[in-house]
């Protein structure tokens, strides 16, 4: 099991984004196993714990300290990978010069440093963002708020209370938006322009923005609203506001809403309020089949379904796909991703295709996963089973590696199906480090693998570039993750 070393940090926050980078660089240095960053709170210390990760001092922390966990093969690795990662840590609250600068710690403070600012952006753990999110809306700004591990409770009185104001509150668990041309959390540089989109998906949003502004198009605003926004609870309070938001804003003409199926009391709600509009509207509910919509607005089955149905409905130009061959007649899909929204789209398409599919994230029609089920398999490597104790595949991309060899090494898959997300927040070459993962790996030029970049030429990462280090692997790449669904259906052996 190696060596456990916990060092605590007391009253110092780190933001959640910032505590997966930082555990990504701890938990790639040499000798370690496994590592991370969080904040001392009671669930934190739980994941740390059921990570194997949690040793006496870290059991001690208070909920406004910071753990440094690390598990590595001895204990001189330990401390070394902790003594390495400590300045970076330290250097993130102090002024690149050298002397140390004030910064606010508080909403209140923030807000009186900055008094043009009119959105607070919530990170930090869940059993604090309620209590943070209420003082930001208090004071009349809109909420963003990253934080996940919310109450349905505190969540329904923070979205009443943003809506008595007059603001939005984005979340929880909202991890993408653009407003005004600015990318927030994880998202993408895209082109400006007159669509706008209400989600209730991190990389829907982003799927659906990227192939809009890839294709001539542009967005005006794209509003996250947390995946639980359209459950019965809540009753879609920050969706029909985004709806507001957009039909009244002079430089959006349309309008796209994603979501995975609305609850039953909700949906009449949504349908309603997209009557009332003169704007047209594309609605993209994931797995959602007889939808009552009004005159002026259409489904989409997929994300790319979306995009184009946003741009006029003009077919996007063809990507040529290399002749995918035989494979090793495995004849099962398997789907690995980053993005929970980019793994239902594919189902959706294997479900259409006749497909028994399975995942640890199922649509309507598909299976759970599980050993003694049969299928194709797509899981979403973003899901808690994953990602407790461990940065978001987006981050880190070293999640994948271990299903990924496990797919390879599997006589009884034909095709692995993967996902890049890039923007910011994304891990800076998720494609190289794909590259890397498979130089060792046997199996890999007996299976087919398919993927996708969500992503623009203006993202840090270039998505031309990304798509250059895939193809330079032997990867086959598709121009949308829904492309690369139907390209695995056209492999011999696959789809019989």
């Amino acid at each position: 099991m190696g060596y456990t070393l916990n060092k605590v940090f007391q009253g110092f926050y780190k933001d959640s984004v910032a505590l997966m980078r930082l555990s990504r660089d701890l938990a790639a240095m040499d000798g370690v196993e496994e590592a991370g960053l969080m904040m001392g709170s009671p669930s934190n210390k739980q994941i740390l714990m059921d990570a194997g990760l949690l040793a006496d001092d870290g059991a001690a922390a208070e909920g406004g300290d910071l753990i440094l966990a690390v598990r590595a093969k001895d204990a001189t690795a330990a401390q070394i990978a902790a003594d390495t990662i400590e300045p970076e840590i330290m250097s993130q609250t102090r002024a690149a010069t050298g002397d140390s600068f004030w910064r606010p710690q508080t909403i209140r403070a923030a807000a009186k440093a900055n008094p043009d600012a009119n959105l607070a952006l919530i990170s930090v753990p869940g059993e604090f963002a309620a209590a943070e999110a209420r003082k930001a809306i208090n004071r009349g700004l809109h909420v963003m708020m990253f934080s996940d591990n919310v109450s349905i409770e505190d969540e329904i009185n923070l979205k009443n209370q943003a809506r008595e104001r007059g603001v939005l509150m984005m979340g929880p668990d909202c991890g993408t938006a653009i407003l005004d041309g600015v990318p927030l959390a994880f998202a993408n540089k895209v082109t400006t322009g007159d669509i706008g989109i209400v989600g209730a998906s991190g990389t829907g949003i982003q799927e659906v923005t990227t192939l809009i502004s890839n294709n001539g198009g542009g967005i005006s605003h794209a509003i996250g609203v947390g995946g639980r926004d359209l459950k019965d609870e809540i009753g879609g309070i920050s969706t029909l506001m985004g709806i507001d938001r957009l039909d009244a804003d002079p430089a959006t003409n349309h309008i796209v809403l994603i979501s995975k199926p609305p609850g039953k009391t909700v949906l009449p709600n949504i349908m309603k309020r997209i009557g009332q509009s003169a704007k047209p509207f594309t609605v993209c509910f994931i797995g959602a089949s007889d939808l009552d919509l009004p005159a002026n607005a259409t489904v989409a089955r997929t994300l790319k379904d979306a995009a184009q149905a946003a741009l006029g409905g003009d077919a996007f130009a063809e990507t040529e796909i290399s002749e995918t061959g035989s494979n090793n007649n495995g004849t099962e899909i398997r789907g690995l991703y980053s993005g929970g929204t980019l793994a239902a789209e594919t189902q959706l398409i294997l479900l259409d295709a006749g497909l028994e599919v399975v995942s640890n994230a199922a649509v309507p029609g598909a299976g759970q996963l599980s050993d003694d089920v049969d299928g194709h398999k797509i899981i979403d490597l973003g899901d808690d089973e994953y990602t407790q104790g461990r940065p978001h595949p987006m981050i880190d991309p070293e999640i994948r590696r271990q299903p990924l060899a496990e797919a390879l090494a599997d006589s009884s898959v034909g095709v692995v199906l993967i996902d890049i997300v890039i923007g910011y927040g994304a891990h800076p070459d998720p494609a190289g480090q794909l590259a890397e993962m498979l130089i060792a790996m046997p199996g890999k030029d007996d299976t087919i693998i398919i993927g996708s970049v969500t992503g623009t030429e203006q993202d840090p990462q270039v998505r031309s570039s990304q798509v250059k280090a895939l193809q330079a692997a032997g990867i086959h790449v598709a121009g949308s993750n829904a492309d690369a669904a139907i390209a695995a259906l056209k492999v011999p052996g696959i789809n019989s």
